[in-house]
């Protein structure tokens, strides 16, 4: 019976179930603008986009010169499945990474994996030019440079309609302000899991931003410049990457199995707690009536990071019942001796959460 419920629970990846965290799509598709179709400009292209699917996957800085990379960096082949040339402007070299070959490869330097699974980005982002002040709207010409930067960083990114009543809320004051409270109660209307607040000026020619992140109680700030607005676009989703991946990441080494519990269970949220579980190798052991056990490696606070992403509560463990003292029979009429009971062996830790 128990393996017919975790082949039921297998099958159940097929569902889909709408929640806060959005699974990036293309993530190990990179394009690289290219000034022409030659070897040499290939060449560096695929080098470039094979810096960035590992900055993409790792969210480290110093995770393309891993010395563990070093075969993958002299012959990029061994990874890709297909590439090609989409006309522009810009004109970009479109590299397809096989999954599979990308992942092991990256396991084998050591290197730390964000999976595809990530939080939903509302992006807030106003922009002072010569032309004006404006916040960027879904549906606006200048979303088109966002959404490209999010994709090339691996960020679900979403944008507001910008309509009146936005537009008054998202001020300069405001999108600087360290206070997220204004920003956070026009955001809930979207549903998103993080927002993103960013402030970009055109200043002698040059684009610089300051931004502000908040996710649940993480707060994230910096400041970046571009040549033009794609370049500060990039820039931004870049370090908002950086930023979340160590939250996220499930660390070679440094993590430790662990038994998570999960009630409240139903078809539906089975394929949501698989996904959520990939970047950690959850696999189920056991299934009891709308509870579930999974076995899963990595730290405590990577996964109560990422199970906050489908608004999972954590909660207090059952008490198991102490063991009764077994009763040895008195030998002289007396009061009967208590031994005291063997030490229980020490179990495997666990988290229990709801929905």
């Amino acid at each position: 019976m128990r393996f017919c419920k975790f082949l039921f629970v297998g099958c159940l990846s097929l569902v889909s179930l709408a929640s806060h965290a959005e699974t990036v799509k293309g993530l190990y598709q990179v394009r690289e603008p290219v000034s022409s179709q030659t070897q040499e400009e290939r060449d560096q292209a695929t080098q470039r986009a094979l810096d960035t699917l590992v900055l993409r996957l790792t969210g480290d800085p110093k995770a393309p010169q891993n010395p563990g990379l070093a075969a993958i960096r002299k012959d990029p082949q061994q990874i890709i499945s297909q590439y090609g040339f989409d006309a522009g402007p810009p004109e970009v070299l479109k590299v397809d990474f096989d999954p599979t070959s990308t992942e092991q490869a990256l396991r084998r330097a050591g290197l730390a994996m964000w999976g595809a699974n990530r939080p939903s980005i509302l992006g807030w982002w106003l922009n002072d030019s010569t032309e004006g002040s404006s916040l960027v709207g879904d549906g606006q010409a200048s979303a088109t440079a966002l959404r490209r930067a999010a994709q090339h960083r691996g960020m679900p990114l979403r944008l507001p309609l910008a309509d009146l009543g936005e537009q008054g809320i998202a001020t300069a004051p405001n999108i600087e302000s360290a206070d997220p409270a204004p920003l956070r109660a026009a955001s809930e209307r979207y549903n998103a899991d993080a927002v993103l607040a960013v402030h970009a000026r055109e200043e002698g020619g040059q684009w610089q931003a300051k931004w502000r992140l908040w996710l649940g109680d993480q707060k994230e700030a910096g400041s970046v410049q571009g040549a033009d607005q794609a370049a500060v676009a990039d820039a931004v989703m870049l370090a908002v990457n950086e930023r979340l991946a160590p939250r996220f990441v499930a660390k070679p080494g440094a993590s430790s199995a662990q038994l998570l519990e999960v009630q409240g269970m139903n078809l539906e949220r089975y394929a949501t707690l698989g996904r959520l579980l990939e970047p950690f190798s959850g696999r189920p052991q056991s299934v009891d009536g709308d509870r579930i056990v999974y076995r899963v490696n990595g730290s405590t606070d990577q996964l109560r990071a990422q199970l906050s992403l489908a608004k999972l509560q954590e909660v207090a463990a059952a008490p198991s019942p102490a063991p009764a003292a077994p009763v040895q029979p008195a030998v002289d009429g007396s009061t009967p001796a208590v031994t005291p009971a063997p030490a229980a062996p020490a179990a495997t830790p666990q988290l229990h959460f709801r929905w």
